[in-house]
């Protein structure tokens, strides 16, 4: 996927707070037993699969169709405050910005102690073709009020594999596969988590993009290196970048 489209470059990273119009949709999640680590705190890898069930969520209150594909382009967390286990979160998502093929989905995860800010970019994908199609006026009408005219795009930024990094094989799992065939967003943030772990490190800041798809047979190599307080991570097939992160840790 590129941004060949011409559409004007926004913000990339800015976190936009919940707009005072347009559409937002809200509902409530405890943080359960398989979201947690060994601390007890949330999980990257759950709070993604709370995002993506939570946009599912409101697309189909909101009376679209919850079944259309689409692609998570990048994903940036800011970690204000770990939630917990047995915390209830509140959690409040809209539209952060469009493109001609692609939108942000802001999203807002609030407890009684943990804070969250997170921005996905989703792509809009023909189901025949499997290329990026142009977003529908039926979306337009329901979501650009909440951006308020807010362009995003869809350029990556992350760099490419250092020649000296620590490198190890990561398995993909039938239960990493979602409809579309390839890895789910939300379990590639399972290998970020892992390394986190390996390392005894934590995040209060990650941003995971994804260069392209990995499928159920694919042989892939993780890639990581520590740089100042930066934790780079590549998940490369046969030396191709598929996904990438970067991660502020402590």
């Amino acid at each position: 996927m590129t941004d060949a489209s011409g559409d004007r470059e926004g913000p990339e990273h800015d976190l936009v707070p919940v707009p005072a119009v347009g559409r937002r949709f809200a509902t409530r999640r405890r943080v359960r037993w398989g979201d947690v680590d060994r601390s007890s705190h949330l999980r990257l890898d759950a709070l993604a699969r709370y995002l993506q069930d939570l946009a599912n969520d409101d697309t189909r209150d909101a009376g679209h169709d919850p079944l259309a594909p689409w692609v998570v382009r990048r994903t940036v967390v800011v970690v204000h405050r770990q939630p917990r286990l047995g915390e209830e979160l509140d959690l409040v998502t809209f539209n952060g910005g469009t493109g001609s093929r692609w939108a942000e989905r802001r999203t807002s995860v609030r407890g009684e102690r943990g804070h969250v800010e997170c921005a996905s970019l989703w792509v809009f994908v023909d189901p025949i073709s499997g290329r990026p199609a142009r977003l529908t006026q039926a979306f337009h009408d329901t979501f650009d009020e909440a951006a308020q005219g807010r362009t995003v795009g869809a350029r990556l930024t992350h760099g490419p594999v250092p020649d000296l990094a620590d490198r190890r094989r990561w398995e993909v799992r039938s239960t990493d596969i979602d409809p579309l065939g390839h890895v789910n967003n939300a379990a590639t943030w399972e290998a970020i988590e892992d390394e986190l772990a390996r390392r005894g490190l934590v995040a209060d800041r990650a941003e995971l993009e994804y260069h392209d798809g990995i499928e159920p047979a694919d042989d892939v190599e993780l890639i990581s290196r520590i740089e100042g307080d930066t934790l780079a991570l590549w998940l490369t097939v046969e030396g191709r970048v598929r996904a990438t992160a970067r991660l502020h840790v402590g």
